[in-house]
């Protein structure tokens, strides 16, 4: 199935885990080549999603990892297209932890991550423009 030409594409993706003993350091909070591999899934799925085709990482830009994320929490990742070019693709990325007894949410870790559209044959293709009403200033 294919998306109809005036069909606005979907410009958000939602994913969540949770940290598991194997994820952590050796102070219980999570590695954050972790965090790193889970952003940047998740911009790979965004990017994938709205442009509907193969996409690479180009590049991470300004990953802020302001708090910890402790060992037997929720970690919502939250991938959004914020630009597009001709064919790449800025996506900022949020991982949110999440306490599953006291429903406590806080902010982790906030990054940007540039991703680029492929053709068949691998060369960089033209994506959707983003719309007004999304587009940033």
């Amino acid at each position: 199935m294919t998306a109809s030409p005036d069909v606005v594409p979907p410009t958000e993706v939602r994913m969540a885990e949770i940290v598991f003993p194997n994820h952590t350091n050796h102070m219980g909070t999570l590695f954050g080549g972790q965090a790193l591999a889970w952003m940047d899934k998740a911009a790979f799925l965004a990017a994938a999603r709205y442009s509907r085709h193969t996409v690479v990482t180009a590049r991470s830009d300004q990953v802020d990892f302001k708090l910890p994320i402790n060992v037997g929490q929720m970690v919502e990742t939250v991938g959004r297209i914020v630009e597009v070019g001709r064919s790449s693709m800025k996506v900022e990325v949020e991982l949110i932890a999440e306490d599953l007894h006291t429903g406590e949410r806080r902010l982790c870790t906030r990054g940007h991550f540039v991703m680029i559209a492929l053709d068949e044959n691998r060369n960089p293709t033209a994506v959707p423009a983003l719309p007004a009403d999304i587009a940033g200033p």
